[in-house]
């Protein structure tokens, strides 16, 4: 890194305490920008990176609900703006213990070049709050929906910012917090992604991340003259991502063999049974270890039977590996398994799951690698293909968005490797699609003057 870019870093840590995640996003992104920056100077002069690392606005607000013992509950809402100089802010809503400042602008600032790198005319955004819908009511949930939404709503807006779900927010949850955006608004407009089918969402919504992930991989298989199918596949998770992960693999002639949650992995060689997954997690709302009792020929391995620090899943010799879970849940000792073990392609499907030290061993194999701005867009990019059918007031079949969604990842990976080939790294798709998203951001932000 140039002494320069160090000094942004710096400035970055010194203005932004306590918040690891966020540092470690810019920090990966700054490394790969050095290439670029010593072949095109503007940026310098325009002070782009210090702009961008950051937000153009930060939301923090209260949310007060009432649970159903009558009691007052408060938790923390946010909203991160991060940056608009392509389109409007475009970004999930996340609701977990976990969510604090620091993984909103992590995740904000990874979707400004996730979003860069779809082609499609979306700036970047994250929000969330530090909320636990497990355990919660469906009355509790609305309620909570309902106050978070009545201080967010003021700062929403089709053409302004377009939220959509994430680890906690699901269907359940959009359709709360559309119900009272439409209460306070008296508005039926496309301001949130991953509505119901019934009044505004999009076919292949939940399946697109996943979906996007796989066809990413395949992607870059097809490059080295192979692809996913005959290859056996370990996939981390067991919420939307994993489950159409695992479809789409199975589709493609590929045999995934792991899921996991938050108390174990379940480990069935001939291959996950798609239909008991789906049974276990989105009819029964089970843990994995229900998966087990209804396939006895899996093997439920319980979190606390793990080493210290290490996810079982990343054990299970595969030729491709899908995580698909959380981030930093692939450290580099997994990561010197998955290639002591014969792994030849990582493709992410969650937000940056790999650490640091995970992603350079991958980049250091030569290794068909896909960070998760590239491989995990699938979603935003089918967010942003639901915006449109709501422009128009019309709903487009399974298969043309699927079909859309297809080439978009197939674009990104072209914009990447092209890119990647350009900076003389052909195979660092992540230096490819930091400098590849960066660039249009940036040259926008330049058109768009300092603002």
């Amino acid at each position: 890194m140039s002494q320069y870019l160090q000094e942004v870093s710096e400035k970055v840590r010194k203005n932004n305490p306590g918040e690891p995640e966020f540092y470690q996003a810019v920090e990966e992104v700054l490394h790969s920008l050095a290439p670029l920056f010593n072949k095109e100077p503007k940026y310098q002069k325009h002070k782009i990176v210090e702009r961008l690392v950051e937000p153009e606005r930060q939301i923090i607000f209260r949310v007060a609900w009432i649970d159903d013992k009558g009691e007052v509950q408060v938790n923390r809402g946010f909203r991160v703006q991060y940056n608009s100089a392509i389109g409007p802010y475009k970004g999930g809503i996340r609701f977990h213990p976990s969510v604090y400042s620091g993984i909103i602008k992590f995740l904000g600032f990874e979707q400004i070049l996730k979003n860069s790198l779809s082609g499609l005319a979306i700036g970047g955004a994250k929000g969330g709050a530090n909320f636990d819908p497990k355990g919660k009511s469906d009355n509790e949930i609305m309620r909570f929906c309902q106050a978070f939404m009545t201080e967010l709503y003021r700062h929403l807006g089709p053409t302004i910012d377009v939220p959509a779900g994430d680890i906690g927010v699901g269907a359940r949850e959009i359709g709360y917090m559309y119900g009272q955006y439409k209460r306070l608004t008296h508005a039926h407009e496309g301001v949130l992604t991953g509505k119901g089918l019934l009044w505004g969402g999009s076919l292949a919504r939940k399946e697109a991340t996943g979906y996007g992930s796989v066809y990413f991989a395949d992607e870059m298989l097809k490059s080295r003259n192979q692809g996913l199918e005959g290859k056996i596949c370990t996939v981390s998770g067991s919420g939307n991502v994993a489950i159409y992960t695992i479809e789409k693999l199975y589709q493609l002639g590929a045999t995934p063999v792991t899921v996991s949650d938050s108390s174990g992995m379940i480990y069935h060689k001939s291959g996950i049974k798609l239909d008991v997954l789906k049974q276990v997690k989105e009819k029964e709302q089970a843990r994995i270890s229900r998966y087990a009792e209804l396939c006895p020929d899996a093997v439920f391995t319980p979190v606390s039977a793990y080493p210290k620090g290490r996810n079982a899943v990343w054990s299970v010799p595969c030729q491709a590996a899908f995580p698909s879970a959380t981030q930093n849940e692939l450290n580099l000792e997994d990561a010197t398994e998955l290639l002591k073990n014969g792994c030849i392609c990582v493709s992410e499907g969650a937000n940056m799951p790999s650490t640091a030290d995970a992603v350079n061993a991958f980049l250091a194999a030569k290794i068909s690698y896909a960070p998760a701005k590239c491989s995990n867009a699938g979603g935003v990019s089918t967010s942003l293909l639901e915006m449109s059918q709501n422009a128009v007031m019309m709903q487009w079949s399974f298969d043309e968005v699927d079909a859309k969604l297809k080439g978009i990842m197939s674009g990104i990976f072209d914009g990447a490797s092209r890119t990647a080939k350009e900076f003389g790294e052909p195979h660092n798709l992540v230096l490819g699609g930091n400098i590849a998203g960066f660039r249009k951001v940036a040259d926008a932000m330049i058109d768009l003057g300092v603002y």
